[in-house]
């Protein structure tokens, strides 16, 4: 419980397991996965991916880098966030997975109107 996990680097992952627990990775490409309830998994840098992996329990995906992906259980929540090419956010959007047309585990980033997409 209360586990935290952070990794920094060109293709990096990080992974948390447990309540409140808490992931973030950092750089090109990074991963971040957290599973557990009330737990948080933040990816920052261009192309990287946020993952909360526990159906209804009060998680986040917040993926703040440029070209980010956030997927989350039903029940979770996503924050997705898009740039400019200077780095400076453009739009925000976050919303609860299962609801408004966001499907659970299916990976969003947000286009250059600020609307969710589905991407692989």
């Amino acid at each position: 419980d209360s586990s935290a996990s952070s990794a920094t680097g060109y293709s990096s992952a990080s992974s948390a397991t447990g309540y409140r627990s808490a992931s973030s990775a950092t750089g090109y490409r990074s991963a971040s996965s957290a599973t557990g309830y009330s737990s948080a998994s933040l990816s920052i840098g261009y192309f990287s991916s946020a993952e909360v992996l526990k159906k209804d329990s009060g998680s986040v995906a917040i993926a703040t880098g440029e070209d980010g992906k956030a997927r989350g259980e039903a029940g979770c929540a996503i924050v997705l966030v898009n740039r400019d090419n200077d780095g400076n956010i453009r739009h925000i959007f976050s919303a609860k997975v299962g609801d408004n047309g966001i499907k659970p585990m299916v990976w969003y980033s947000l286009d250059e109107s600020g609307r969710p997409v589905e991407v692989s």
